[in-house]
């Protein structure tokens, strides 16, 4: 059968997106991105936030359309979207969803598509062009319980992934042609938190080092400051294939918002640990994620959530408008914030972390940097190790690029640089 697979949603959904194409790969079905050139739909959504949610309903919706027309036989929902909401879903899609599954339900897919062919394929396949660039899941779920936070009902508590599993996706990844490894979960410090043997993300960082070939990008995604200290940092610039980049979410640095987020983290830790690894590695990428709006916020507080980024200068930094998400405490809290007052809120900062950006880029000016490239069309771009997928900047390369294949690493000399984007002249 042929089968369009559409992956909505964050990092650890295209994981999971990888984990099923393989599965319906190795029971003979044929993986399309055409979905009229599709006999069957999945959709693997996401409902993390009700933007999130109107999207994914929107690419239900057009799904739907394409079954009404005939383009389509079967249409699967799966992923948190159903986690979440399976009886509204079902009520609102009865007549056109053959079939709902949650998340990570993969039996329950393969089992109603049948196996017409077994074949013997890895336990994880890209699920886009991009081969050379991977997502490795260690962990899933969550044991923080932020009070705005809707993942816990969604995914449950934390359950990590045996170390044995993910150093065998990584070395599958490796032989597939993957030159970087974003690891991903809601919080990769507590990896390994409900083993018994002592098993930890420094066991798992050290034994994934000592796995993947020379050559090979570590990427560390998803980090609670709470547990990011001077020791975390050493042991992590110890490691050759760890990139000096690390996404530690904030989310805020006023101490009483923080609190009744349920992420209580003293603003001077925060401000000890990212001064630290910047003492030690002046172009140590940081990365995070703020939250304006959040009930009681005043401007005060913000005020000093603008004060700690412009004192920290991340590298890297987006900033998102508070939603109530229903079932979280968060949604009952008074204090208020206004729709507007937090969207100017979140522009405000939006704009300040433009001009930091833009500082931290002319810091490349005239140095060398290793470019993983993505693409050689109309424009030659890549990424350095300043940019994880997706949600950071690019390099555009110059020179002699005629010959320069996505998922290569070229040495580029950087010449400008554009807030968050870099451009560099390939070295021969």
């Amino acid at each position: 059968m042929r089968i369009y697979l559409l992956s909505m949603g964050c990092a650890k959904n295209t994981a999971d997106s990888e984990h099923l194409k393989a599965q319906l790969e190795s029971c003979g079905h044929e993986i399309t991105d055409d979905p009229k050139d599709s006999e069957c739909a999945i959709i693997n959504t996401c409902g993390f936030i009700q933007d999130a949610v109107k999207e994914n309903i929107d690419a239900i919706i057009d799904l739907e359309a394409l079954k009404n027309d005939g383009k389509i036989k079967t249409l699967i929902v799966a992923g948190c979207l159903v986690n979440r909401y399976e009886k509204e879903l079902r009520e609102e899609f009865s007549e056109s969803v053959d079939l709902f599954a949650r998340s990570e339900e993969w039996g329950k897919v393969i089992d109603f598509l049948g196996q017409p062919e077994s074949k013997n394929c890895p336990p994880v396949s890209p699920v886009s062009n991009n081969y050379w660039s991977r997502y490795l899941k260690i962990s899933e779920g969550c044991n923080t319980l932020c009070s705005y936070c809707a993942i816990p009902m969604i995914r449950g508590r934390l359950r990590s992934v045996p170390m044995e599993q993910i150093l065998r996706e990584a070395s599958i990844m490796c032989s597939a042609g993957a030159r970087e490894l974003c690891l991903v979960g809601q919080d990769l410090t507590v990896y390994g938190q409900e083993f018994s043997d002592g098993t930890n993300l420094r066991t798992l960082i050290h034994e994934l080092n000592a796995t993947v070939p020379a050559g090979t990008w570590l990427r560390l995604l998803y980090l609670h400051p709470n547990r990011v200290d001077e020791a975390l940092t050493n042991f992590l610039m110890s490691q050759d294939k760890i990139l000096h980049y690390l996404d530690i979410p904030i989310q805020h640095s006023d101490p009483e918002i923080l609190a009744r987020m349920n992420r209580p983290c003293p603003e001077g830790h925060m401000r000890r640990i990212f001064t630290y690894i910047r003492e030690i590695a002046p172009l140590f990428t940081l990365r995070t994620t703020v939250m304006t709006g959040f009930p009681g916020e005043d401007a005060k507080s913000f005020g000093r959530l603008m004060d700690f980024v412009s004192d920290i200068e991340f590298d890297r930094l987006g900033a998102f408008v508070y939603s109530p998400e229903e079932g979280t405490k968060a949604a009952s809290f008074k204090g208020k914030v206004s729709r507007k007052a937090a969207e100017s809120r979140c522009d405000r900062i939006m704009e300040l972390q433009s001009e930091i950006a833009q500082e931290r880029g002319e810091l490349f000016i005239g140095r060398e940097l290793d470019v993983l490239v993505d693409e050689n069309e109309d424009v030659v771009c890549g990424r350095s190790y300043r940019d994880a997928p997706e949600v950071d900047g690019i390099v555009t390369l110059t020179g002699n690029v005629e010959d320069l294949k996505p998922g290569s690493i070229v040495r580029a000399k950087i010449y400008d640089c554009a807030e968050n984007d870099l451009f560099g002249e390939v070295i021969a």
